[in-house]
């Protein structure tokens, strides 16, 4: 592994020379989150105007060798709990580990082994000893949960502490579509959430930001308040929201048109996200 020491901007999938595996410190968690990367070819089914992944292309996560990704999480487990990483690599005020991640270069749903990885990864932190507060998160667009087997690994991914990270950048169809080009309908994105939100504790995960110098429309805050207000009259037990903003530099051809809001901006709007009863989360 290189020594040099990461930050919080530094989310190199290379860091740790595995194929897999991965250590970032992360500004939202608070510490190190080990990230596991299922689409090691770069591929998604979305396209985020805010994606850092190098190359992105459409598609699918490969085949996973779940033998060598099953190694690797061991190791790299025993190394932060045992080992002098935290030590050597770790700022100091960000040495514990607070979660597993399934995140990486792709949508991590649409490995067919999906499922299986769950039931790895409950295996590895039983054996390992890592501590039951260390959680496990799925970060997802949400665009594959109808399917039985990826359910079936949230409903497992519960029973580890885990969460869902469900991507809703923007709530309308068109905007959707300019965000994150995908063409998505909006009723399929509530039913992809409903099924997660029974299946595992879930939050919403929103990325807010100007284009092209305008913040998000009038008419975008309303669709998200609408759309976050009725599933919680619903009944539907969402965690809350993840609001955050651009921690890093897009590595897409928009990279140039994006820009933060305002501090205040990101306030006001969580505000109104917490008017309808939930809670709320700013990373600016």
């Amino acid at each position: 592994m290189s020594d040099t020491k990461l930050s919080t901007t530094d989310h190199d999938r290379d860091s740790a020379n595995l194929r897999y595996v991965y250590p970032v410190v992360s500004r939202r968690a608070g510490g190190v989150s080990v990230g596991i990367n299922l689409n090691t070819d770069n591929a998604c089914n979305w396209r985020c105007l805010y994606c850092q992944v190098p190359d992105l292309g459409r598609g699918a996560a490969p085949p996973v060798d779940l033998s060598l990704l099953e190694s690797e999480l061991r190791g790299f487990l025993h190394e932060l709990l045992y080992g002098d990483f935290m030590q050597t690599r770790v700022p100091e005020d960000m040495r514990r580990i607070n979660d597993i991640a399934l995140s990486g270069n792709g949508e991590p749903t649409s490995a067919a082994e999906f499922a299986e990885v769950v039931d790895l990864i409950a295996r590895v932190r039983r054996e390992t000893g890592l501590p039951m507060e260390v959680k496990t998160v799925l970060i997802t667009n949400g665009s594959l949960l109808y399917r039985e087997d990826v359910l079936r690994g949230l409903r497992e991914l519960a029973k580890i502490n885990g969460e869902v990270w469900f991507k809703l950048d923007r709530a309308s169809e068109a905007g959707m579509r300019v965000v994150n080009d995908t063409r998505t309908s909006l009723d399929k994105v509530r039913a992809n959430l409903i099924a997660a939100i029974a299946a595992c504790p879930t939050w919403l995960q929103t990325c807010w930001f100007a284009l092209d110098g305008a913040p998000p429309s009038v008419q975008d805050e309303e669709d998200y308040l609408e759309f976050v207000g009725a599933l919680l009259r619903d009944g539907n037990k969402l965690q809350g929201v993840l609001l955050y903003g651009l921690a890093r530099s897009s590595l897409q051809p928009e990279a140039a048109r994006l820009s933060n809001l305002s501090e205040d901006a990101m306030q006001r709007f969580a505000e109104r996200i917490r008017q309808l009863g939930g809670e709320v989360k700013v990373s600016a």
